[in-house]
């Protein structure tokens, strides 16, 4: 399905609109990690005011995800941000690529994946990369996306099932 994808750059006016579909979407695909339905993570990562602060790093870059005039996701890109030792000014990180449940499946993660490239394209980036869980379907995706698996770090949030832990899987791609 052939669904139009608009990818806006955002400022602080937008924080509120960020916390809500980060909220959400973090609802919809990972509470099941937790001893506390996420709340813990949710709290520490996606109150507006948290979001705001991140908002005000300059190297921090959001973008929110609209379809048909809704908000479907949003995009935080780190833009200079180093992997593993390499130069930071030649690296991008995505740290969030977050959309709605029931948008899944019509193409809008690709779009957005490509934008992202773009993006660090014209920032002069060699290199994008990525944290995924292992226990992920993401992952499969990121590498039909390029991406190939560069390290890999433990996760120890307390709150989260120990079963599910697993590792953040390190993914980049050259741009």
């Amino acid at each position: 399905m052939n669904q139009q994808l608009e990818i806006v750059a955002c400022g602080p006016s937008d924080v509120d609109r960020i916390s809500e579909v980060a909220i959400q979407s973090y609802k919809e695909f990972y509470l099941h990690l937790w001893f506390d339905d996420g709340s813990w993570y949710i709290t520490r990562s996606f109150r507006p005011d948290v979001i705001k602060e991140e908002m005000n790093n300059p190297n921090a870059a959001f973008f929110l995800l609209v379809m048909q005039n809704e908000l479907v996701g949003f995009i935080k890109l780190n833009v200079d941000q180093p992997l593993n030792g390499e130069n930071e000014f030649r690296c991008t990180e995505l740290e969030r690529i977050y959309l709605l449940k029931k948008v899944t499946g019509l193409g809008l993660g690709r779009k957005a994946m490509e934008f992202c490239f773009d993006f660090a394209k014209k920032k002069n980036k060699q290199v994008i990369w990525l944290k995924a869980m292992d226990t992920s379907d993401a992952i499969e995706f990121y590498k039909r996306m390029g991406f190939v698996i560069c390290g890999e770090l433990r996760l120890d949030f307390e709150l989260m099932k120990p079963e599910l832990r697993g590792m953040k899987i390190l993914m980049k791609r050259l741009t």
